[in-house]
C-alpha cells in the first residue's frame, strides 16, 4: 500500500517511471506528496513503494486529449512537473505525418491538457508548473525539426502560460537540459550511428537538481527559464 503523508505539499510528476521523470520524483519526494504519473501501472507501482509518501496516477495522457478521462486530482497541487515526452523524426522530406502528429501529441498537447485540468488545484495553492524542455527547445538543426519543433511549441505553450497564470499566483518554469544520459539518449545517439558515451552528458539527477532550485525558491521569486547542459562538448 502506499505511503501518505497529509502534511507535505502534493508533486505530480509525468513520466516518473524512469529516466530524468523518476529522478524528479525521488528528489521531490524528500519533500512532497509525490503523485507518480506513468502509463504502466508496474512500474509506476515501483517508484511509489521506494517513495516515502506517494500514490499511482497511471494515465495516457495523449488517448484523451480534451483531459475528460484523466484521473482525479486533488483539490490543492503544489507542483506540476511535465518530465514525460517522446523523441523521434529525421529531417523533414523523410519524417511523415504520423511521425510528426505522435511527437507534438505527447510533448505539447497532453501537456496542455493535463495542464488545463489541473490549474484549479494549482491555483489554490499557489503552486508551480514545471516543464522538462529540452537543449532543442532553444535551438535546433538538421534532422532536428521534429523534435526541437515539438519543444519550440513546448516553450512558447510555457511562455504564454508564465503570463496568463501570473495574476493567480501560479509561477511556471522551463527547464532546458542538453543531452541527458537516459535511454532516450541512446537511443537517439544509436539512431545517429554514434558511440555513445556519457561524458558528454548530464544525469537525471542534474536535472533533478535544478527542479529543486525553482520548487524552492520562496513564491516572491520565480525561476522562469533554466538552461543546465554538460560541461564537456564534443
Amino acid at each position: 500500500m502506499p505511503s501518505t503523508d497529509p502534511d507535505r505539499p502534493i508533486a505530480l510528476v509525468t513520466g516518473a517511471s524512469r529516466g530524468i521523470g523518476r529522478a524528479i520524483a525521488v528528489e521531490l519526494g524528500r519533500t512532497h506528496h509525490i503523485l507518480v504519473g506513468g502509463r504502466d501501472a508496474d512500474a509506476v507501482a515501483a517508484v511509489v513503494a521506494d517513495l516515502p509518501s506517494a500514490e499511482p496516477y497511471v494515465a495516457d495522457l495523449v488517448a484523451d486529449l480534451s483531459g475528460a478521462s484523466l484521473p482525479a486530482l486533488p483539490d490543492r497541487l503544489d507542483v506540476l512537473v511535465h518530465s514525460a515526452g517522446v523523441e523521434d523524426g529525421g529531417t523533414v522530406e523523410a519524417t511523415d505525418a504520423e511521425t510528426w502528429q505522435h511527437v507534438f501529441e505527447v510533448n505539447v498537447f497532453a501537456v496542455a491538457a493535463l495542464t488545463r485540468r489541473a490549474l484549479p488545484a494549482l491555483r489554490a495553492a499557489h503552486g508551480l508548473v514545471v516543464s522538462i524542455n529540452s537543449g532543442s527547445g532553444l535551438t535546433s538543426g538538421p534532422g532536428g525539426g521534429v523534435y526541437a519543433g515539438s519543444k519550440f511549441a513546448l516553450r512558447a505553450l510555457t511562455d504564454a502560460l508564465r503570463e496568463e497564470e501570473r495574476p493567480h499566483g501560479v509561477r511556471v518554469t522551463s527547464i532546458h537540459p542538453g543531452r541527458v544520459d537516459t535511454d532516450m539518449q541512446r537511443a537517439l545517439q544509436a539512431r545517429e550511428g554514434h558511440e555513445y558515451d556519457a561524458t558528454y552528458t548530464i544525469t537525471p539527477e542534474m536535472v533533478a537538481a535544478t527542479v529543486r532550485v525553482a520548487v524552492d525558491l520562496p513564491p516572491t521569486g520565480t525561476v522562469e527559464s533554466l538552461s543546465v547542459r554538460p560541461f564537456n562538448r564534443r
